[in-house]
């Protein structure tokens, strides 16, 4: 029956595994949520980032915030570009009498975008102009870039901050491979999941999933960016696992300040992590690019990476914003880059993981990596025109993109600073 179903996970030993619930596809609603917070103070002992503020020009308000890497506006030479070394801890995740092994999805993410080299010049397919987000055809992608060959995460802060072409500016990630943790799920803490096109998938109570990377972000190197790697581990709130799925978050936690030791003299740790489960194509992503084509692959990784960089420490707030792209977050004030456009993506570099067809015969990989789409500091601070950014792919009224796929979003609501809410 496991052979049979091309199950991504295995049983593990001396346990019977039950039947998983099969759910609706419209019961399956993505997102990301942000964890902890903390106040930097002056200290050595975190990632290397940067302070800076822009005002809003709808409300006269200045906004500050941090981001990971160099400051673009001040740095100059080598010292423009910074590397973060990248601690992966995979978790390997027993539930329900099967085996969830971030070690199987280990190789893949180190051969994707995320930390290889590829060429953001355009890309061949993007999402396409509809409810659902089905896949339409690429084009131009970051102009700036085209030619060289850049991490994601390099590529978006280039183009975030009109650094692309060949400004020494860059932020780049240096992955160190950790040993594999398990984590065993109690039974009234999670269950299996199968989706309509037969993907299984841990589904986990996201109170108890806090809890257990508490306890392992608390081993960490502080000047590292802690990253816990799941395999198709999506996490359910207030209790009833129907409101799935968050995907990944990111966080923060600083010592020296009620939540550690207080012998810091000045200089607390400020620990950053991110967690984020490999999406297994068929799991959200319909056969021949339907409903959430690009949520697959290391689509929450990609999202929680960027708003770790834009928001290392879960203390940047703007002006509220709500957008239909993401109904699901409401009105928020949370400079969360990737929100806004989850689910909504493009193709880069080449994937041979799990190119097969979905357990139910049909198709929904396509041999590429989905990176997700994401959103620009300008965007939030309602910045018109932005000069801030890379320019849009064709000439607009507001020059510069408000989010990484520029003209490729399809979306209106990305094509001009965010809407106001209460």
């Amino acid at each position: 029956m496991l052979a049979a179903l091309h199950f991504p996970a295995h049983a593990y030993s001396g346990v019977a595994a039950i039947e998983p619930q099969i759910v609706d596809d419209s019961t399956l609603k993505p997102r990301s949520v942000a964890v902890g917070g903390a106040t930097v103070l002056p200290t050595t002992r975190t990632i290397p980032h940067w302070w800076g503020s822009m005002t809003d020009p709808t409300n006269g308000a200045s906004y500050g915030y941090n981001m990971v890497g160099a400051n673009p506006y001040s740095c100059a030479g080598p010292d423009c570009t910074v590397v973060i070394q990248v601690d992966i801890v995979p978790l390997i995740v027993n539930i329900g009498g099967l085996s969830f092994s971030g070690s199987d999805v280990l190789a893949p993410t180190l051969a994707s975008p995320v930390f290889q080299g590829n060429d953001y010049g355009a890309t061949l397919f993007a999402t396409a102009g509809a409810a659902n987000h089905p896949r339409g055809p690429g084009g131009l992608l970051s102009q700036g870039d085209a030619g060289q060959m850049l991490q994601l995460q390099d590529a978006t802060m280039r183009a975030q901050f009109n650094q692309a072409g060949q400004s020494s500016y860059h932020l780049i990630l240096l992955p160190n491979v950790l040993p594999a943790v398990t984590i065993s799920v109690p039974a009234n803490q999670g269950t299996l999941r199968q989706s309509g096109r037969g993907v299984v998938f841990a589904d986990v109570d996201i109170g108890w999933w806090s809890s257990q990377i508490n306890n392992l972000r608390n081993q960490a190197d502080p000047t590292h960016l802690a990253m816990f790697l799941t395999d198709n581990v999506m996490l359910y709130d207030g209790n009833n696992p129907s409101n799935c799925c968050v995907i990944g978050y990111h966080g923060t936690k600083a010592t020296g300040n009620g939540g550690g030791s207080t012998n810091s003299n000045g200089n607390a740790e400020v620990q950053t992590f991110v967690w984020a489960s490999w999406v297994q194509p068929g799991l959200f992503a319909r056969p021949n690019g339907g409903t959430s084509w690009a949520l697959q692959d290391i689509h929450a990784l990609s999202h929680e990476i960027a708003e770790w960089a834009d928001d290392p420490f879960v203390n940047n707030a703007v002006q509220p914003w709500l957008t239909p792209t993401a109904p699901q977050y409401g009105c928020t004030t949370l400079l969360e880059t990737g929100d806004p456009v989850v689910g909504i993506g493009f193709a880069m570099g080449v994937n041979t993981y799990q190119q097969g067809s979905n357990p139910n015969g049909t198709q929904s990989a396509d041999g590429y990596y989905h990176p997700e789409d994401e959103v620009f500091l300008p965007w939030f601070l309602r910045t018109a025109p932005n000069t801030v950014s890379e320019p849009t792919q064709s000439a607009s009224a507001n020059i510069g993109r408000y989010t990484l796929m520029g003209d490729l979003n399809p979306f209106p609501g990305f094509r001009a600073p965010a809407t106001g809410c209460q």
